[in-house]
């Protein structure tokens, strides 16, 4: 591993209130990362209670396996298979769920991981290392139509089309396999740049997402939680991208919506079922501290629900 830094976990404090942790309870935190929030988690939890933690990355698996406490237990899977793991664990229902999505500090900051244009690396993006198709694997055989759809809907890139038919033409006399390549054919491509920001922050943002299938684990894992916490038991979710808080903002709201009744059906208000969730406070960011402090922490939104 080269060019990392010690990551900063966002909302530390903020997450593990949210959850009202109960000393003997069962809780999960579905995105390890470097331990941030389930050592928090573990501090809060007694003798009696569980931490089961989830991560995609050999990496972070290798942080956790520090971990010695008899409470903890680390599952290499990706946390859209919650619902198997805990079946095979024996556990009926959970106490908290914590989900802290996007990409960590330490895969943007390594080299190898090819997932910024930082560094001139080979394009894997892959958060698990050990299975699956890499960035430029992918770029190396999909068509202009599929490279522009997902540039344009996973990295909203108003260049999408320019882009995917630069790859396109580039890969016919030479591979795209580097980020520096990919970099560099965006940033011909993109014809006006965002103040601030890289040409190609959009396109590497879109591929990496796709590559990793987030916002399809992100679809997955919300039903899980609802099914699985048990009454009372809090999720807490922390997104850092627009298209994953949408998500998680339609998935809460709708599942904390009163039943609605049968059209033509005489029945009372008080007759209904309760919402399945009740949404807790307000969306919570980081403090302005924080975000000096840690300055991608700044797109960071944190919505929680409890179970009802």
């Amino acid at each position: 591993m080269s060019n990392t830094q010690a990551h900063v976990t966002v909302l530390l404090e903020e997450a593990v209130e949210a959850l009202a942790i109960q000393p003997d309870g069962i809780y999960v935190d579905g995105t390890f990362g470097r331990g941030g929030h389930s050592r928090a988690i573990l501090a809060r939890l007694g003798p009696a209670g569980r931490l089961i933690a989830f991560d995609r990355d050999p990496v972070a698996i290798a942080e956790g396996r520090r971990i010695e406490d008899a409470r903890f237990t680390l599952v290499h899977e990706p946390f859209s298979q919650l619902g198997r793991v805990l079946e095979e664990m024996g556990v009926q229902a959970l106490d908290g769920i914590l989900l802290d999505l996007g990409v960590s500090s330490p895969q943007l900051d390594d080299a190898e991981r090819g997932m910024s244009f930082r560094f001139d690396a080979p394009l894997d993006m892959r958060m698990d290392t050990t299975r699956g198709e890499t960035a430029g694997e992918w770029l190396a055989r999909a068509s202009v139509q599929e490279i522009a759809t997902v540039v344009r809907d996973y990295g909203e890139e108003r260049f999408a089309n320019a882009i995917a038919k630069a790859v396109v033409a580039a890969r016919a006399g030479q591979p795209v396999t580097t980020t520096r390549q990919l970099a560099a054919l965006v940033e011909k491509a993109v014809r006006t740049r965002e103040p601030g920001q890289h040409p190609a922050t959009r396109t590497f943002q879109a591929v990496r997402i796709y590559i990793n299938r987030e916002l399809e684990e992100l679809a997955l894992i919300l039903p899980q939680c609802i099914a699985r916490l048990r009454s009372g038991g809090r999720l807490a979710v922390i997104a850092f991208h627009s298209l994953e808080d949408r998500i998680v903002k339609n998935v809460l709201r709708d599942a904390a919506k009163p039943v609605e009744p049968p059209r033509g059906v005489p029945v009372r208000a008080k007759d209904l079922p309760p919402p399945i969730l009740k949404l807790i406070g307000k969306p919570v960011r980081p403090s302005d501290a924080e975000v000096g402090a840690n300055p991608r922490a700044r797109s960071a939104i944190m919505r929680v629900a409890e179970k009802v």
